[in-house]
């Protein structure tokens, strides 16, 4: 786990493979704000391969997110030209032959902390490129 996420206490990470359904499997909240890593998972080895945000903080300070917040961010957000990771992870993780995804999600943005989610995935995603000369490979651009 990268430095900058260790502050975030709003934290869990669920297992996600081609037979389960991720709206099932996600156990990230509802209407929360925040960043989510997703590593392909192969025995004992884990490669970060996408890191996504949602939640935009409004000039007065206040949250803006969408009404399911990370959890429908996860779940039905738009991947790899089709709608909804639901359908689009187990496509590409059969293309890839990758047998589990883990993800983590981390809470950004609430009572007690205040990071703005897209600043958070911003600096996970510059480190990851200081460190490997590219981006994950499931984020297209940032």
């Amino acid at each position: 786990m990268s430095k900058e996420l260790k502050k975030f206490k709003v934290s869990n990470s669920f297992t996600f493979t081609i037979e389960d359904s991720l709206e099932q499997v996600c156990n990230a909240p509802e209407g929360s704000a925040g960043i989510f890593v997703v590593y392909a998972v192969e025995a004992e080895a884990k490669e970060l391969i996408m890191v996504a945000s949602t939640g935009t903080v409004q000039n007065d300070g206040t949250l803006k997110s969408k009404n399911g917040g990370l959890y429908d961010k996860i779940v039905n957000g738009h991947q790899f030209a089709k709608t909804g990771r639901k359908y689009s992870w187990p496509a590409q993780m059969k293309l890839e032959s990758i047998s589990a995804l883990e993800v983590v999600w981390y809470e950004t943005f609430n009572a007690d902390v205040k990071a703005i989610p897209t600043a958070v995935e911003g600096q996970v995603l510059q480190n990851f490129l200081d460190d490997n000369g590219k981006l994950p490979r499931w984020n297209v651009a940032f």
